[in-house]
């Protein structure tokens, strides 16, 4: 049968358990002290420096640094304006005639005008007109009205207005002769310009010194004139006459006086300046050949008087033209000729009565510098530049410079 039931913590017979040892539990390992940031890494202490200390470089505020700034960026602005608006700019110079074609872009003006030296600058010429609103109102035509370096604002308000009405343009070259002009006029004006330059009662030749002048030739300045259409040359010759007045008024006449000559040999001296001379430079250089050879009484040998006797500038002169008695052959006579042998400009007129100070007596085209001359005060220099431009001229040996 069954027993009773056991008793916890006895054995069966009824004795007590002996007491349970406990396993000692293994200790854990200390634990690191826990840190928040990463230690410094090591680093080597700096080398000791020798010598004097440096100095700290001050640093420059960033306010001042904002103040240059804003101080560049005004004065560029201020430039922007002025390019811009241009407040002190003149009326322009020379006269020039300028051609606008139908359907141009404010582009495009531009740049004929800029080639042209009307304006400064397309860029700021098509700024401007973008910001007055002009761009669509600019026309289209032949402005015999510009000049050369005018304000954008003066520039608009012509292209604006449009091309003047019922003008023409005349544009008598530096040293043309009255032939010459008036074979320039054909089918322009109204009536004989060789008539109307015999004599004019705007100007007297014998007041400049001319003794026994024939007609106007040399007072005829050269220049761009605008004349109504179809109207008289005697408009044209009017205004050459007051222009020649105006520009030799200009003219110093000091050492002109000094070597004895008067404002009509002057004029004289000019017209042949202005045939022979290509470059500015060398026009006072040409003169002062003319004045040692009139100092030296030899004779000019200068074959544009010639050609002028005969109205032939292209053709070789023959032989029976060298050998011409007649007082503008001045290969065989002394002096000046009669008069002048054309129109000169007032570059030529001032070399004519301020020649430079040489020694030349000759001068030959230069083979190496299409345009110049070469000088030379001796017949045996001058016979060397002249063999280097034969056979330059003759496709002999390469072009050399003067001797």
């Amino acid at each position: 049968m069954a027993g009773p039931p056991p008793v916890p913590g006895r054995r069966p017979d009824g004795d007590p358990l002996p007491p349970r040892r406990r396993r000692p539990r293994p200790s854990a390992p200390p634990r690191a002290p826990r840190r928040d940031y990463a230690a410094p890494a090591a680093t080597k202490p700096p080398p000791a420096r020798t010598g004097p200390p440096r100095r700290a470089r001050p640093r420059l505020p960033r306010n001042r640094v904002v103040l240059a700034v804003v101080g560049v960026l005004a004065i560029v602005f201020v430039w922007f304006l002025v390019s811009l608006f241009q407040p002190f700019h003149g009326a322009g110079g020379k006269r020039v005639t300028v051609v606008i074609p139908r359907g141009s872009s404010v582009s495009k003006i531009a740049g004929i005008l800029s080639k042209d030296g009307v304006i400064s600058s397309s860029f700021f010429f098509e700024a401007r007109a973008t910001i007055g609103g002009d761009r669509g109102s600019l026309k289209a035509g032949t402005y015999t009205n510009l000049r050369r370096d005018m304000s954008y604002s003066a520039v608009l308000t012509a292209l604006e207005k449009g091309p003047p009405l019922n003008v023409v343009v005349v544009v008598v070259p530096e040293g043309d002769s009255r032939r010459e002009i008036a074979r320039s006029l054909a089918g322009k004006l109204s009536g004989d310009y060789l008539q109307a330059t015999m004599r004019a009662p705007l100007l007297d030749p014998a007041s400049y010194g001319a003794k026994g002048a024939t007609d106007l030739e040399g007072f005829l300045f050269p220049n761009s004139y605008q004349v109504k259409r179809g109207g008289s040359v005697d408009a044209l010759v009017a205004k050459q006459l007051g222009a020649f007045k105006q520009q030799f008024a200009r003219v110093d006449m000091s050492t002109a006086r000094q070597h004895n000559l008067t404002p009509y040999d002057v004029l004289t001296i000019a017209s042949m300046v202005e045939r022979e001379a290509k470059v500015q430079a060398d026009r006072p250089l040409v003169a002062s050949v003319i004045y040692n050879r009139l100092r030296a009484g030899m004779p000019l040998q200068i074959d544009a008087t010639t050609r002028f006797l005969f109205d032939d500038w292209t053709d070789p002169l023959t032989q029976t033209q060298l050998a011409s008695s007649s007082p503008y052959n001045t290969r065989v006579h002394v002096g000046l000729p009669p008069g002048p042998i054309g129109n000169p400009g007032l570059s030529s007129l001032q070399a004519a009565a301020h020649p430079s100070t040489t020694t030349f007596l000759y001068y030959v085209d230069d083979p190496a510098k299409p345009g110049y001359l070469c000088f030379a005060s001796t017949a045996a220099a001058f016979n060397i530049d002249q063999q280097r431009y034969n056979e330059a001229r003759n496709g002999g040996h390469p072009p050399a410079g003067c001797a």
